[in-house]
């Protein structure tokens, strides 16, 4: 009774527990399984990617995929995009702006200035170029102009708070600490973590790296601090446009190169600042008069090469140019010049002994070197002439062989030379 009792109750224990197992895997089963989406910029390049395989000739297309790649840091792909725009469409403005954003991500200020002149001369928005344009007058060390073109992108725009805080940095550099805290100041009584940021480098900038430090390790996490926080030591020792480059885009100088400036940069700048091109204010680029021509040909400089970035030539077709007037008719010399003959080192020294030397004032304890008599090289004699050799004297004496006799009796032969013998000293004479 007892086992049968004890039998139906674990029955009805595994009948109860059933119900809650299958309640348990159905709420398993029904769990909703979730996925992050991708960020903003990747959704808006899938998006280009998309409307370009359906038309991969539409400017606009191609200008949204290269932002939309500028926006996910690819300037390989962006570049691409908007050297695709420019064969189609080269006098756009919206194409050679993107390029210009490129060329500034890249780091090459030059030309990525140019090709911002070039947008607003065919009448890009001031407001989506100015602050850029700014910073790349900032990367190439000339801040007056860029704290000019920073003042003109607020006006037109007054919410342009990275505006604000690249003309911040660019007081920074120009050592104007007054106007470096006012310009950061509406932003640091809204608590702007990136203006915290432009403060740190601009107080490394000029010099004040304990209280960079000091705010650095205060609003950011602390391995991007320990980071950071050994770069602001060198920052005064940087020049103005490294400056510029490592507190605006994060790019530092290598070690070998800390304190000095890309040559080619500081000659694009003099070539630039001569042309007057660096003014904010007065016609645009390709509306100003081109340079008189030079006529020796001047070497071209090596190109800047920036890792996963391919330049592409962008004409400017669209925008006008004067017609240069024309200039006077060379005149042409020979190509080649006769080669001049080789001068000797006698030749040089050889009026040394044309004159006598001045006779020298003798004061003190001083030497009169004219006196000193310097022994000179006299010049060789002339070789000698030389004596014909005299033939070698014979081994033996000259002989001349007679014949007096002949036959096989050598003791006839001696009978016969007695006889001649006495009968050549009869005919002797006495």
């Amino acid at each position: 009774m007892v086992s049968r009792l004890s039998f139906s109750a674990a029955l009805l224990a595994v009948a109860a527990a059933l119900p809650l197992q299958a309640v348990a895997a159905q709420q398993t089963i029904s769990q909703p399984v979730v996925q992050a989406l991708p960020a903003p910029e990747v959704q808006r390049l899938n998006r280009a990617l998309v409307a370009l395989a359906k038309a991969p000739r539409d400017r606009d297309a191609l200008i949204e995929a290269g932002q939309a790649s500028l926006g996910v840091d690819d300037l390989e792909a962006a570049i691409g995009f908007f050297g695709r725009a420019a064969e189609i469409d080269p006098g756009s403005p919206a194409v050679t702006q993107g390029l210009g954003s490129v060329y500034l991500r890249a780091g090459r200020a030059g030309e990525a200035l140019l090709q911002f002149e070039r947008a607003l001369a065919a009448g890009a928005d001031e407001r989506a170029v100015l602050t850029d344009k700014a910073l790349t007058l900032d990367l190439v060390g000339e801040q007056p102009a860029a704290q000019t073109t920073y003042v003109r992108a607020l006006e037109l725009d007054p919410a342009n708070d990275e505006a604000r805080r690249r003309l911040a940095i660019s007081y920074a550099i120009s050592g104007n600490r007054a106007r470096f805290e006012e310009a950061l100041r509406p932003l640091l009584d809204r608590r702007d973590m990136a203006a915290q940021r432009a403060r740190a480098f601009g107080l490394a900038i000029m010099g004040d790296s304990d209280r960079a430090t000091a705010i650095v390790e205060q609003v950011m996490p602390r391995d991007l601090a320990m980071r950071l926080v050994p770069y602001l030591g060198y920052m005064p020792r940087l020049t103005k446009p490294q400056q510029a480059a490592a507190a605006n885009l994060g790019i530092f100088p290598r070690a070998a190169d800390i304190g000095r400036d890309d040559p080619r940069l500081a000659r694009f700048a003099a070539e630039e600042r001569a042309d007057s091109r660096l003014a904010p204010s007065g016609p645009p680029l390709d509306a100003r008069p081109a340079p008189t021509p030079v006529p020796a040909p001047q070497p071209a400089p090596e190109p800047v090469r920036v890792a996963t970035v391919t330049p592409v030539a962008v004409t400017a077709a669209a925008v006008p140019a004067p017609v240069p007037s024309p200039a006077p008719e060379p005149t042409f010399a020979p190509a080649t010049a006769p080669p001049a003959p080789p001068m000797r080192v006698a030749d040089a020294f050889a009026d040394l002994l044309a004159a006598p030397l001045p006779d020298a004032k003798v004061s003190g304890d001083a030497v009169d070197i004219s006196r000193i008599a310097v022994k000179r090289e006299l010049p060789a004699p002339p070789p000698e002439k030389a004596k014909p050799k005299e033939p070698p004297k014979p081994v033996h004496p000259s002989r001349v062989w007679v014949q007096v006799a002949t036959g096989k009796n050598v003791k006839a032969l001696g009978f016969d030379w007695r006889r001649i013998s006495k009968e050549g000293a009869r005919r002797l004479p006495s």
